[in-house]
């Protein structure tokens, strides 16, 4: 399956509170002077004062959510957003997002049962997705403005992870997920640089991660930043930076497919 270690859950939380502050920063210092009427083309239709609203408000709902320990789904993502007039102030007002968020993870403890959409039904959960929905828009602005995203290893295996994990229960906001179906196929994908390594296997009931072996149908190797953005549909699969082996249509498919 994957080589991402979680079992002190409690380090792994640090981890993913700091890597929000850290992530938001470099967000925000991207910003400084920018135009934020330039197109993000990895979010199609969106500027990066569109891009900037969308991370700042996630931000926020989450960290209302975990402030609420909500047990069920809610029916609302209103939220108190506090937007400036002026786009000129929405760096300050990302920073503030991250701070408010940072607020929200000191009142509550990780392992806090929550309603969460995805496999983890925790507190820490929602740290970790406001995590990497921040590391790939800070990316998504880079892109933009034509500067090569650094990432670190580490957090993008961790990223690769949460997104694999997560997928399968995805299918309420991400239809495409459905299709994701098969008679036993499996896909590999192996970080050249950290180890990270997943199988999944399409079922006709849907898929999910089992232990990797040798003999996968289809196999994706790159850089565990490369693979992070691959799955995010923010690098396409005929990259140079990806060493391709298999069933190619598969794969197409996934990607096609795993969005969200």
């Amino acid at each position: 399956m994957n080589t991402t270690n979680h079992a002190d859950p409690a380090s792994a939380f640090a981890t993913h509170r700091d890597a929000v502050a850290t992530e938001t920063a470099r967000f925000v210092q991207v910003l400084r002077g920018a135009d934020l009427t330039a197109p993000v083309p990895t979010c199609p239709g969106w500027t990066l004062a569109d891009l900037v609203r969308h991370t700042g408000s996630v931000q926020r709902w989450f960290a209302a959510l975990l402030r609420k320990r909500v047990q069920e789904r809610p029916l609302s993502r209103e939220v108190e957003l506090r937007l400036p007039k002026d786009e000129d102030g929405y760096a300050d007002w990302l920073a503030d997002s991250a701070a408010e968020a940072a607020s929200a993870f000191e009142s509550v403890a990780p392992d806090a049962p929550m309603w969460a959409w995805g496999a983890d039904q925790h507190a820490r959960f929602w740290v970790r997705r406001m995590l990497f929905e921040t590391l790939v828009h800070r990316a998504d602005a880079e892109l933009a403005l034509g500067l090569a995203p650094v990432i670190d290893p580490g957090l993008a295996t961790d990223g690769i992870d949460e997104f694999l994990v997560n997928l399968p229960f995805a299918a309420p906001f991400a239809p495409g997920v459905a299709e994701l179906r098969g008679t036993g196929e499996t896909l590999r994908f192996r970080c050249t640089d950290t180890g990270g390594d997943w199988t999944v296997r399409l079922r006709p009931d849907g898929f999910g991660l089992e232990a990797s072996a040798a003999g996968a149908d289809a196999t994706v190797r790159g850089s565990a930043a490369h693979l992070l953005l691959l799955a995010y549909g923010r690098l396409r699969l005929d990259a140079p930076a990806f060493e391709v082996e298999g069933d190619e249509d598969l794969l197409a498919r996934w990607v096609t497919h795993s969005k969200f």
